[in-house]
């Protein structure tokens, strides 16, 4: 009889190798995750070394535009305020005049360089902006009809002297804004001297899209 018992019951399946083939599977996934880790970790290494290599080209090229500024900087004859670079228009002109200066040329001249350098390296243009103090034009001067044609002529002079001296035409142009925004009170020679000038901020350039819808 228990011969009989005995012989009814199956013998266990050895689970082993079940089990080793969960710890394969298990090994493969695992397998899988550390090279995806490793690759990600790899791809922001990548990034992060470029964005370095960036931050550190784009803060030597701010160096080389702040030493070229550093002279006209302590002589007061320039301005630097949030990026915006500010010249006095006696340092470029002379009075109700759109004929530079050889101090002025000089000091664009001394310019051009790093702005192309910095303006090329950003995909920026510059803008070249003419101001005025709210004294009309002399009457003697007839080359000028108001402040807004004097303050757009200075604008274009300037312009053209930073094509002249290396500045690519693509990457520069001129706007006149007249006597509607100073600086300083109009109300003494002080003030009015601070108000005419020409300033240079760079711009983003006109995507190709804007190029093409106008």
């Amino acid at each position: 009889m228990s011969e009989d018992i005995d012989g009814g019951v199956e013998p266990a399946a050895p689970i082993w190798p079940v089990f080793g083939d969960l710890m394969s599977v298990l090994l493969g996934v695992f397998v899988l995750i550390l090279v995806g880790v490793i690759g990600v970790q790899l791809e922001l290494s990548s990034k992060l070394d470029q964005e370095v290599k960036q931050r550190q080209a784009e803060t030597q090229r701010r160096k080389t535009l702040e030493e070229a500024l550093a002279g006209p900087l302590a002589a007061g004859r320039v301005t630097l305020v949030n990026g915006r670079i500010g010249i006095s228009g006696s340092v470029l002109f002379a009075l109700n005049s759109d004929q530079l200066r050889p101090e002025g040329r000089d000091l664009l001249k001394s310019l051009a360089g790093p702005l192309s350098a910095y303006l090329r390296a950003r995909e920026e243009i510059l803008m070249v902006s003419g101001f005025t103090d709210d004294r009309q034009v002399r009457e003697g001067n007839r080359r000028f009809a108001d402040n807004w044609e004097l303050s757009a002529q200075r604008a274009l002079t300037v312009t053209r002297a930073l094509i002249d001296e290396g500045v690519p035409s693509s990457s520069v142009f001129a706007a006149a804004f007249g006597s509607g925004q100073p600086v300083s009170s109009n109300a003494d020679d002080a003030g009015r001297a601070k108000n005419r000038r020409v300033e240079m901020a760079p711009m983003p350039r006109p995507s190709s899209t804007a190029k093409a819808a106008s």
